[in-house]
């Protein structure tokens, strides 16, 4: 596999990754945010090389030649091409940083947010990736913890935070204290499952299949977790799969409710898991503060009215749940030291 090259121009600057199953984003320390685009590479199987990394990339999937694939190399929050995903690392970390070549030695320490249920073998290959891709030291922090900081709680206090990252592959649950982790579910259901979930019900009730984006969309426009005010519904198309032809159908927003009906069901057990291993004096810091919500997931509409039907315990969708992670690593990075206690690993 063609590696995309070595990290240029970084200035010895610290890198924080939220490498995700669905969306990749890049802090650098000083500048924020620098880049944020869809964790898709686009690959020639004839020449083993890479065409294209990110929004360029997703937007090839279901539209390229038999030669050129496009693939995902996450899942469900880890590694599953490693190659690839070291080439994609390279791409984003050179694409956010200024055209100049630095002595191996200057190169940037880098900091990449994993799962709280990654194992011993995911968690290597992550920092190894990161190294391939150019860092000079490859650290790792847990998602939740840094989606806490990310949504300013108080994570480095002798009291109990509560937050529900709901990411593309993966969902993180947990009770952070005092730097650290209490308790936590950390489960591989998320957005990607319900977009999984909506396409099987198209092709099965319909018989008509779509595309992900198709069910990404149909998710965003019609999806919740709980019953609406207001019920609506929407034109799609895609291919009969009796006769092969396009074809357009409706669908209601009950029916993409019922849809993800499984996927949600397991975040919300999820969240009761973890508040039933909850020690008593921090879950009473919670029932007076509520839990967070972030990610991605927590857009999906109600979802924060289901959970709090669900456990009687206030809960607030993050400002920028997109970006809490992203940012929390960031201010990981900005106050390392106080932060160190967080890390998962180096």
């Amino acid at each position: 596999m063609a590696r995309v090259g070595a990290i240029e121009g970084l200035f010895g600057r610290d890198v924080a990754i939220d490498l995700g199953t669905a969306n990749t984003l890049v802090f650098v320390k000083g500048r924020g945010i620098v880049a944020s685009e869809p964790s898709v590479v686009a690959i020639n199987i004839k020449t083993d090389k890479v065409v294209a990394v990110g929004a360029t990339a997703k937007s090839m999937i279901g539209r390229t030649p038999g030669n050129i694939v496009a693939v995902q190399p996450m899942r469900d929050g880890v590694i599953a091409d490693f190659e690839v995903t070291q080439s994609m690392l390279s791409y984003f970390i050179r694409k956010a940083q200024p055209r100049r070549r630095l002595l191996p030695r200057s190169r940037p320490r880098v900091v990449v947010c994993v799962p709280s249920g990654v194992t011993d073998v995911e968690l290597r290959a992550v920092k190894e990736a990161a190294e391939s891709a150019g860092a000079r030291q490859a650290l790792t922090i847990e998602e939740p913890v840094a989606a806490a900081i990310g949504a300013e709680l108080p994570v480095t206090e002798a009291q109990g935070s509560m937050v529900v990252d709901v990411g593309g592959g993966t969902t993180e649950v947990a009770l952070i204290s005092m730097g650290g982790i209490v308790a936590n579910s950390s489960i591989r259901t998320a957005g990607n499952h319900m977009d999984a979930a909506i396409s099987s019900h198209i092709q099965r009730h319909y018989k008509v299949a779509i595309g992900t984006q198709t069910a990404e969309q149909l998710k965003m426009e019609l999806g919740s977790a709980f019953p609406l005010a207001e019920e609506d519904s929407a034109e799609v198309r895609g291919r009969d799969l009796l006769t092969g032809l396009p074809k357009t159908i409706v669908v209601t927003s009950e029916e993409i409710r019922g849809a993800i009906s499984a996927p949600v069901d397991a975040i919300v057990a999820a969240v009761r898991d973890t508040l039933n291993r909850t020690p008593p004096e921090l879950a009473s810091d919670v029932m007076d503060r509520g839990m967070v919500l972030a990610g991605g997931g927590a857009l999906l509409r109600l979802l924060d009215e289901r959970l709090r039907r669900e456990t009687g315990i206030p809960v607030h969708v993050a400002d920028d749940p997109l970006m809490c992670v992203a940012v929390g690593s960031g201010r990981f990075l900005e106050e390392i030291d106080q932060y160190r206690s967080a890390l998962s690993s180096g």
